[in-house]
C-alpha cells in the first residue's frame, strides 16, 4: 500500500523551517548546529531511527507473533551508537565483515542474535565469528559451508547456518522468470537445481545445523508485491525439499529493500500495512502448502535510517557559464556520498538558512579532483548564492557514512545524533593525522 503526502516541499516528518525560513531537522535548527561541529557534517535523528525499528517490530509481530523477527542491516550505517541502539531496542542485526562484527562486540551487542552475510567470508573471518559467538552464519555457496564444517568441527561447535538462495524474482517487474536475478554474484538459483543440491550437502554435515533459508531480491521496493512473488518461490522450495529431503526449514528470512523517499516524486509507504499484507500471503500460502510457516525474519536497513540522516555543506565556488550551466561547489562531495557517482541516485537539496527564492537551476558538485563528483543535477538554488551559505542534502542516513572514503585525502565528516533537542556526537571528524595514522 502506498501513502503519498504533498502537504509541503519537505519529503519526511522531521523536517521543517521556522517563522525566518531556517531549515530545522529533528526539531533543531541546521545552522547553530553547523557552527558548533563544521561541515560536512552527517546528522542522524535518534528518535527517527526508534520510531522506524518499533514501526516494523509492531508490525511484524501483529503479523507472525512470536515466529517473526525484524533484522537491522548494518551495511547501511554502521558505527558503534548504532548498534547500543540496536541493542536498546531488542534488534537482531546482520552482518557483513569482521569490521562491522567488531564494531557490534564494541558497542556490547549480543552477537548471538547476529547474521553474517557476504559471497566470499574469508577463513579468518569465520574463526572469527564463530570465536565471538555469531548467531547465525547466512552461507552462500558449498566452499563456505565447507569451510564452517572444518572450522566449527575444529572448535567443538554445532553451527548455525541459513542458505542464501536465489528465487529468479526481478525486482523492476515483480515477475517470477526464469532468469531474473539467478545470474547474482549472491546465493544458490533455485531455477538450475543448485539450491536443492546445497541443502543436501547442508544436512549431510555434522558441525553444521541447517535452520532455514534466506533470500533478498532487492531494495528500493514500494509495495509488497515484490516480496509476495519471493515469498511464494521461497516457501514452495521449503515444501518441495520437505517432500524431496524430509527437512521443515524453522527459518525463513526474505530480507530488506523497502523504500524511502529522496525526493518529492517518491511515494511514502505504509511499512505496518505492507508487512500485514505480505504476512496474509505468506499464511495462506503455507496452508496451501501443507507445511507449518517458519519464523519470518525480515532485513531493514536503509528504511530504517536513510532518512533519519541530512548532510549539512558549506558553499564555496559558485560558477556560471553562460548560456550553459552553473556549478555550486561544497566542502564535500563524492568522499561523503557517493551514490550519484555510483548510480545516479536522486537526491532533495535545499538551502539551509532561506527558503528557494527566484531560483536558478544548477549542479551542486563536490570539491574532489574528478568531474564525476557530483551529489546532484538540476537542483533548485537561489540565484543570488553565495560562498559560505549553507545547503542540506535530504535523506543521507543510509550507504553515506558506511561508503565514504578518503578520495583526494579527504577527511571524512563527523555523525552527530540529534535527540530530544540536544546533540551529541556519535563519530569524531577525522583529522589530517586520522588520515596519515597506517602510513610508514
Amino acid at each position: 500500500m502506498i501513502l503519498t503526502d504533498r502537504k509541503n516541499d519537505m519529503i519526511c516528518e522531521n523536517l521543517s523551517r521556522s517563522e525566518s525560513g531556517e531549515l530545522c531537522f529533528a526539531g533543531m535548527a541546521l545552522t547553530p548546529l553547523a557552527r558548533q561541529y563544521g561541515t560536512p557534517l552527517y546528522l542522524y535523528d535518534e528518535e527517527r531511527i526508534r520510531e522506524r525499528i518499533r514501526t516494523y517490530k509492531s508490525a511484524v509481530s501483529a503479523t507472525f507473533g512470536e515466529r517473526g523477527r525484524v533484522l537491522y542491516a548494518s551495511k547501511a550505517a554502521s558505527f558503534k551508537r548504532l548498534y547500543e541502539i540496536m541493542k536498546e531496542e531488542e534488534m537482531g542485526i546482520d552482518v557483513v565483515s569482521r569490521g562491522e562484527i567488531y564494531t557490534a562486540i564494541k558497542a556490547g551487542f549480543p552477537l548471538c542474535k547476529a547474521y553474517f552475510h557476504s559471497n566470499n567470508k574469508t577463513d579468518e573471518d569465520i574463526e572469527y565469528a564463530i570465536d565471538n559467538g555469531i548467531g547465525y552464519f547466512v552461507c552462500d555457496n558449498a566452499e563456505e559451508l565447507f569451510a564452517i564444517e572444518k572450522i566449527a568441527g575444529a572448535k567443538g561447535v554445532l553451527q548455525k547456518v541459513l542458505l542464501r538462495l536465489t528465487p529468479g524474482i526481478d525486482p523492476h517487474t515483480y515477475a517470477a522468470v526464469a532468469t531474473g536475478k539467478v545470474d547474482s554474484k549472491f546465493g544458490s538459483a533455485i531455477e538450475t537445481g543448485q539450491a536443492m543440491e546445497i541443502t543436501k550437502l547442508a544436512l549431510s554435515l555434522s558441525s553444521v545445523k541447517l535452520c532455514g533459508f534466506h533470500c533478498h531480491v532487492g531494495s528500493q521496493v514500494f509495495d509488497s508485491e515484490v516480496y509476495l512473488a519471493a515469498a511464494d518461490v521461497m516457501l514452495t522450495f521449503v515444501a518441495e525439499v520437505k517432500r524431496e529431503l524430509g527437512y521443515l526449514a524453522d527459518e525463513l528470512d526474505i530480507g530488506g529493500g523497502y523504500g524511502v523517499r529522496y525526493t518529492a516524486e517518491q511515494p511514502t509507504i505504509d511499512i505496518a500495512k505492507n508487512i500485514s499484507e505480505v504476512g496474509e500471503f505468506m499464511h495462506k500460502k503455507a496452508e496451501e502448502l501443507g507445511i507449518s510457516l517458519p519464523t519470518v525474519a525480515f532485513e531493514p536497513g536503509r528504511s530504517i535510517v536513510a532518512d533519519a540522516g541530512l548532510t549539512v555543506y558549506t558553499v564555496g565556488t559558485v560558477k556560471n557559464i553562460p548560456g550553459y550551466k552553473t556549478y555550486v561547489s561544497v566542502d564535500g562531495g563524492m568522499t561523503d556520498n557517493p551514490r550519484y557517482a555510483l548510480y545516479g541516485s536522486p537526491y532533495t537539496i535545499l538551502p539551509v538558512e532561506r527558503e528557494t527564492e527566484n531560483a536558478m537551476t544548477c549542479s551542486v558538485v563536490g570539491r574532489c579532483c574528478e568531474s564525476g563528483d557530483i551529489l546532484q543535477e538540476n537542483v533548485e538554488m537561489p540565484r543570488d548564492i553565495k560562498r559560505g551559505e549553507l545547503i542540506a542534502c535530504l535523506t543521507t542516513g543510509a550507504y553515506h557514512y558506511s561508503m565514504a572514503s578518503n578520495y583526494n585525502r579527504i577527511p571524512r565528516p563527523p555523525v552527530v545524533m540529534l535527540n530530544n533537542g540536544e546533540s551529541y556526537l556519535a563519530v569524531k571528524r577525522e583529522s589530517l593525522d586520522d588520515i596519515v595514522d597506517l602510513d610508514v
